[in-house]
C-alpha cells in the first residue's frame, strides 16, 4: 500500500473547505495536526466520529493541535452535515487525491461486493510537519481520546 509513512513530512496537498476556500495543508505547520480521512457524511460512524472530535475540540485546542476530516463528499454536503449535527470540527473535501495520496484509498468488499472506498484513519502530525502516528481501519468509540492522549505526548 502506498503512503505516507512515520517520519514522513506534510505533503503540499490541496483540500477543499466547506466554503469553497482552498486549504493547504502545509500551512498548518507549526502546530500539530490531526488529520482524519473518513469514509462519508451523515453515515452512523462518521457522524459519531464528527460529533466526538467536536466534543473533545477545546482539548485539542488546549494542547494546541488542529484538527480536519476529510472526505471526498462535496463542499455543499459538508456544509449540510455540520449545520444538522452542529459540529465544529473543520471538515475538507478531497477533489485532488490527497485520500489517495495518504494510501487511505483502499479495495474494501461489502456483502461480496468489491470497490474503492476510504480507508478510516487518522494521521497525528507533529508542530514541525512531521508525521508521528498513524491509525488505520479505526473504530470509532473511543479512538479520539486514544488521539488526544497522543497529541499530549507530543508535548
Amino acid at each position: 500500500m502506498a503512503g505516507l509513512e512515520v517520519g514522513d513530512r506534510l505533503p503540499d496537498a490541496v483540500l477543499t473547505a466547506p466554503d469553497g476556500a482552498t486549504i493547504n495543508l502545509r500551512d498548518y505547520v507549526g502546530k500539530p495536526l490531526v488529520l482524519y480521512f473518513y469514509p462519508k457524511d451523515d453515515t452512523a460512524g462518521c457522524t459519531r466520529e464528527a460529533q466526538d472530535f467536536t466534543a473533545a475540540l477545546p482539548d485539542f485546542d488546549k494542547a494546541g493541535a488542529a484538527v480536519l476530516g476529510v472526505s471526498k463528499d462535496a463542499p455543499a454536503k459538508h456544509r449540510k452535515f455540520t449545520d444538522k449535527y452542529s459540529l465544529a470540527v473543520s471538515l475538507a473535501s478531497d477533489e485532488t487525491g490527497v485520500i489517495d495520496a495518504f494510501g487511505a484509498w483502499v479495495p474494501k468488499v461489502l456483502y461480496g461486493r468489491e470497490y474503492m472506498g476510504i480507508d478510516r484513519s487518522t494521521w497525528l502530525f507533529d508542530a514541525s510537519g512531521k508525521l508521528a502516528r498513524v491509525w488505520r481501519k479505526v473504530k470509532v468509540p473511543g479512538h479520539v481520546e486514544q488521539v488526544l492522549s497522543a497529541v499530549r505526548e507530543l508535548g
